[in-house]
């Protein structure tokens, strides 16, 4: 017997090879069992059941895939029949965190089936919640795929709509339709999926626009006849294009050169543009100042110009008419005399044969007589301050101030001294305080002179005389006659070079 037993020992090898076999088949087994089988999540372990309320089951069978974005998370673990239509009992990985906000879908993996049903998160919610084991799902009907049988049927009703001897044309038209476009169709395909992808990455703004879209359409539902007034005068003036079509040919061919030669009439100007455009600054700040002037300006134009035409009816309808407008030249010399209040006087004057060009007198010179006087009616003194139009003033500081204008005299001569006249002011006319001819006022900190300035020499005066008559005006205002200026008849040039008497 001990020789029997010694005699049915294996050899070391084979024990090996049948300790890695049995090695191999354990490891196996387990994969099986776990990997492949999920005997584990056959039996619950690691999973959680949600329940998904359908109303049809858009052929989903048990054992279909559950898929949340893109990934598997579970399955289906039956699919029963209800009431109110179907329940799915669905078996999910607790692994992975699903969002209780959620919509369940239906869809197809292939054009014969296969269905599985795909969780996509909502947009915007703000549940923090996950599923947990017994929570229901809604899903609408519209999640819900149509039915393949009744697709097929629609089909083979829209193909026996077609005579039989014409559906092979049918078929041949669209195949020379589609024929050869099959990467245009492939980019058509890839760009709808890449637009459907970027829209659902947008699709809060999407949902936004889609809100704000009901005003605007109303809107337009509310101007549709006026869109429709717009569309019918747009398909007027496009109808008059067709029908001017030459003559807009013609235009078109112009126009090339003629904006060519725009173009070279701006590049010639546009060394000079620069200095123009500054110019209008200024021009633009006077504009400013007076616009409410200009706008009387063109109020009144239009009448002035009726006024200025109506000149042309005088011959109007008569024989005379070709003499066009008639106008009444009456010169009226020195009615009313001329204003040489306010101007330099005579002995400050420049001689008119000199040719040089001095500097302009700091102040203003104008004619400084009272505005209701009949000479120089419409003298700077009249004009009406722009801020102030109830005001009238010869210079933009008198009008932004509450100083009130003062003629220098009520004549139509100098009355007294021409450099210290009636009303205070000198000639020419400084700002006050400014006049560089007068002390400065007490109290601005100026030294006093140790003794008093030498008098000034007593001024020349210069005055215009009648040579026929000799009688001229003095600084005093009053008229003096003189003889020997006045100029007869029997006066010649030699005469004039003899002594008075002789």
């Amino acid at each position: 017997m001990m020789l029997r037993l010694q005699r049915l020992r294996l050899p070391r090898p084979v024990l090996i090879q049948l300790a890695i076999l049995a090695a191999i088949t354990a490891v196996s087994g387990a994969v099986m069992t776990f990997g492949y089988a999920k005997v584990p999540a056959l039996l619950g372990v690691g999973r959680y059941t949600v329940i998904a309320d359908l109303s049809a089951s858009g052929g989903l069978y048990p054992t279909s895939v559950v898929n949340f974005r893109g990934s598997q998370v579970g399955r289906v673990k039956s699919v029963n029949v209800t009431r109110d239509g179907v329940r799915a009992v669905l078996s999910l990985d607790s692994s992975i965190k699903v969002p209780a906000d959620v919509i369940a879908s239906v869809h197809s993996r292939s054009g014969i089936g296969e269905q599985y049903l795909d969780l996509t998160p909502v947009a915007g919610s703000t549940d923090p919640r996950n599923l947990a084991d017994g929570d229901t799902i809604t899903v609408g009907p519209e999640q819900i795929p149509p039915d393949i049988a009744d697709l097929l049927d629609a089909t083979n009703q829209a193909l026996a709509a077609i005579p039989p001897g014409n559906l092979r044309t049918v078929i041949d038209e669209s195949a020379k339709a589609v024929g050869g476009l099959g990467p245009e169709l492939s980019r058509i395909i890839d760009g709808s999926t890449s637009l459907a992808i970027e829209a659902g990455q947008a699709i809060d703004p999407l949902t936004r626009l889609i809100d704000d879209a009901p005003p605007v359409l109303d809107s337009q539902v509310r101007t549709s006849d006026a869109i429709a007034a717009w569309a019918a005068r747009m398909a007027s003036i496009t109808g008059q294009f067709a029908a001017e079509d030459a003559a807009l040919g013609e235009l078109l061919e112009a126009g090339g050169p003629a904006l060519e030669e725009g173009r070279a009439l701006f590049d010639r100007f546009a060394p000079a543009m620069p200095v123009l455009l500054t110019n209008l600054i200024s021009l633009g700040d006077v504009a400013v100042t007076y616009h409410d002037s200009l706008e009387q300006l063109l109020v009144l134009f239009p009448q002035g110009t009726a006024v200025m035409s109506a000149i042309t009816v005088a011959n109007a309808g008569t024989k005379q008419d070709y003499r066009g407008i008639y106008l009444d030249f009456n010169l009226n010399l020195n009615l009313p005399p001329p204003c040489n209040t306010g101007f330099l006087p005579v002995n400050q004057q420049r001689v008119p044969s000199q040719v040089d060009y001095p500097e302009r007198p700091a102040g203003d010179l104008y004619c400084r007589i009272p505005q209701d006087s009949d000479m120089n009616v419409r003298g700077v003194r009249n004009i009406p301050c722009a801020n102030n139009p109830a005001k009238r003033a010869p210079t933009v500081e008198m009008c932004e101030s509450d100083e009130v204008y003062i003629p220098l005299n009520d004549g139509y001569n100098w009355k007294g001294d021409p450099n210290a006249t009636l009303s205070g002011q000198g000639v020419p006319q400084y700002p006050p305080g400014t006049d560089p001819r007068l002390p400065p006022p007490m109290g601005t900190g100026a030294a006093l002179p140790d003794r008093a300035p030498p008098a000034a020499p007593a001024p020349v005066a210069f005055a215009p005389y009648d040579p026929a008559t000799g009688e001229y005006t003095g600084p005093d205002g009053r008229t003096y006659t003189q003889g020997e200026l006045a100029v007869t008849g029997d006066k010649t040039w030699e005469s004039m070079l003899v002594p008075p008497g002789s």
